[in-house]
């Protein structure tokens, strides 16, 4: 247990001092929150229940982009650089090594849902419940999990240029056909169809319902935990061809 817990402090030491974490991670939503909730979309009806919504959208993308990213490029640099040989070499099993990492990465996303909920309340002061804002950073980081397995996927590729350049895409892609950037309802209507079922708009649906008084749908929980077991599956498959090669 001790071994465990100086190996998530490791971590979380890691991904603190990542600028590219930093930047992407915390600053850009910040950013683009102030932008579209003042400058974009100053004059919207129910203009508070937005800032509320955008915030969550900010948020989901915050927390989706350090999971796919910041955890699946660094695992790509650790296995280039031979630190993932290294490992074995030592008593860390790789059972703790992977353990520490979500862990590591997972206290990391709290840290952010907190900065970016502060700033929602600073910037345009956003007014929740205690209820609505604790549900909702609690559903963000658990519902956060397929993510984090898309991370473990992306951290299996060979070069640090290739992880870097589809997860970049990856990310992009999934926060705007996913509703994140602007709402499904804008979109051409098989964008809104394709959209309601990938686990970008899932993951932001339930705090989106919960901002509005409401819970997150048992069909955005199911379509989550699916994408999970088939990116844990897929990537256990992987790494076993890997091994093996």
């Amino acid at each position: 247990m001790k071994t465990f817990k100086m190996q998530c402090k490791t971590e979380i030491i890691r991904v603190l001092r990542n600028r590219y974490f930093v930047f992407w991670s915390l600053l850009m939503p910040i950013i683009f929150y102030y932008v579209f909730t003042n400058l974009v979309n100053a004059d919207v009806p129910n203009k508070a229940e937005w800032q509320a919504h955008y915030l969550m959208s900010m948020t989901v993308f915050s927390v989706m982009g350090s999971s796919m990213m910041t955890l699946g490029i660094r695992m790509v640099q650790e296995r280039s650089q031979g630190w993932s040989t290294f490992i074995r070499t030592t008593p860390l099993s790789d059972t703790v090594y992977f353990a520490a990492q979500m862990v590591g990465q997972s206290v990391i996303h709290a840290l952010s849902i907190t900065i970016i909920f502060i700033a929602g309340a600073l910037i345009n002061g956003v007014s929740l419940k205690a209820f609505e804002w604790i549900m909702s950073g609690l559903w963000i980081l658990l519902a956060s999990l397929p993510f984090l397995a898309i991370g473990t996927l992306i951290g299996l590729m060979k070069k640090v240029e290739t992880a870097a350049g589809i997860s970049n895409v990856l990310y992009m892609v999934l926060a705007v056909s996913g509703g994140l950037w602007m709402p499904l309802d804008v979109m051409p209507k098989i964008m809104q169809t394709i959209g309601k079922w990938l686990p970008s708009y899932n993951f932001g649906s339930g705090a989106w319902e919960i901002v509005r008084g409401g819970m997150p749908d048992w069909k955005n929980i199911l379509i989550l935990i699916a994408y999970l077991v088939l990116f844990m599956l897929l990537s256990k498959y992987i790494r076993r061809k890997q091994e093996a090669v």
